[in-house]
């Protein structure tokens, strides 16, 4: 079906920088929209940035203005820049993507394994 490796994260101080990367594969025919969401310890996953096919992009209002998402579509990946890091964007960030995939031609939800992203203050 489809699969999502992703790679980045790590520790870093406030006001640092890290940068995300998530690529899909697979059965993939086509992707409609990838993106991020985190879930912070004892609290609910939320999403970070989504990105459609045709470049519209939707930004939490947390992270506006410091994070940066963008996609390449001829590999099916995306990145996700993240600036002016603070202590409650600590977190696991998953990357997700919604996608038509073979056999059959289905469309269906998926999501990387997670990685940690924490912010010393």
């Amino acid at each position: 079906q489809v699969q999502l490796v992703e790679s980045g994260g790590g520790l870093v101080q406030a006001g640092g920088s890290l940068r995300l990367s998530c690529a899909a594969s697979g059965s993939i025919v086509s992707i409609n929209a990838m993106g991020w969401y985190r879930q912070a310890p004892g609290k609910q996953r939320e999403l970070v940035v989504r990105i459609t096919t045709g470049g519209s992009i939707n930004y939490a209002d947390p992270v506006k203005g410091r994070f940066t998402i963008s996609r390449d579509n001829a590999k099916n990946a995306v990145n996700l820049q993240m600036n002016s890091l603070k202590p409650e964007d600590t977190a696991v960030y998953y990357c997700f993507t919604d996608a038509f995939y073979n056999p059959g031609l289905k469309r269906g939800n998926y999501w990387g394994q997670g990685t940690q992203v924490s912010v010393s203050s």
